[in-house]
């Protein structure tokens, strides 16, 4: 998948020679301030990955902005995009050492920050610089990609805002406990699976979640993987708006259709992709339905059996069947 807005172009805008003067200065005073109230010092690197909401918005982001460029994970619990990508951030963000802050917004429980934000799907990531808000991208992106993303990021905000980070003093939690966590079986299998999803090498992801199952057909890690990385190789040569085009001009067209919900689901839009496959399912006969149906059940995996739009999935599926 090609994500959307990968790119600093906004930044072009924002940083206007008029309103980066106005925001650098704001950020000079914001920081002057917090060192007469003795703030400014180093932090623990857990600090770097914080979880907002409505209500500390405004301290944890707004104002920590002034100090470093704070980058918003917009996500979910239901969003399998969003299990690949959360987890690649936090450790960015530890890599980078201060040069940015992660701040992970729960969608389900901070709508109100949804809607401000226009957040149309997620996963989507947002970045706050000084004060000003700018869009990164949305959906599943390569890390190479997203590293380029938080380079231009911060340089930005060096150059415009005076925004240089903030120290990090990795003694300041103290020694990290050390448990020894027997490896499992299939434990370095699974880490090649995740290491290829990282690397964009879903191909090579697809094959080390097989490579689990064939030895262990039960294994719920490796079957869960295993439909998001082949969902993710799917959509990832697609071409959105041509595939949206067809979905659109041709509504009988079963695999437009189904390559359509793809696009659906790795942007976040789980009720959208179900339902234009039940839709699909009950306009189609033979062999076109049942390939919509088996598709409709591999992305009921995909979500996860106990998320409520599959039960929902499963009943309007059921609906249109019997």
């Amino acid at each position: 998948m090609q994500p959307r807005n990968m790119s600093m172009s906004g930044v072009v805008d924002l940083a206007a020679v008029k309103a980066a003067q106005e925001a650098k200065a704001k950020a000079e005073q914001a920081r002057a301030e917090a060192a007469r109230n003795g703030g400014g010092g180093a932090v623990s690197p857990s600090s770097l990955v914080i979880d907002v909401s409505e209500a500390d918005f405004e301290r944890d982001v707004l104002q920590r902005s002034t100090e470093v460029p704070v980058v918003i994970d917009f996500w979910a619990e239901w969003c399998e995009p969003c299990k690949q990508l959360s987890p690649l951030l936090e450790r960015l963000a530890t890599e980078y050492n201060g040069r940015f802050v992660l701040a992970k917004i729960d969608v389900d429980a901070n709508q109100m920050l949804m809607q401000q934000f226009g957040v149309q799907g997620i996963p989507a990531v947002f970045a706050v610089v000084a004060g000003q808000a700018l869009p990164l991208f949305q959906g599943a992106a390569p890390e190479s990609q997203i590293r380029g993303t938080l380079d231009q990021l911060i340089q930005v905000g060096e150059e415009r805002f005076g925004l240089t980070g903030i120290a990090v003093d990795p003694g300041a939690e103290g020694p990290a406990p050390v448990a020894e966590v027997p490896a499992g079986p299939y434990d370095a299998l699974l880490e090649a699976a995740v290491q290829a999803l990282d690397a964009g090498d879903m191909a090579g992801a697809v094959q080390a979640y097989k490579n689990v199952l064939s030895d262990d057909p039960g294994n719920t890690e490796a079957k869960l993987g295993l439909g998001q990385a082949e969902l993710l190789q799917r959509v990832q040569d697609l071409d959105p708006q041509k595939v949206r085009a067809d979905a659109a001009q041709h509504p009988g067209d079963v695999r437009a259709q189904i390559a359509a919900a793809d696009l659906d689901l790795v942007g976040g839009h789980v009720e959208d992709a179900f339902g234009r496959l039940v839709d699909t399912v009950a306009r189609s006969a033979g062999d076109d339905r049942e390939t919509a149906r088996v598709r409709l059940l591999e992305l009921f995996e995909v979500v996860g059996g106990d998320d409520p739009r599959v039960t929902a999935g499963r009943t309007a599926l059921a609906r249109v069947l019997f």
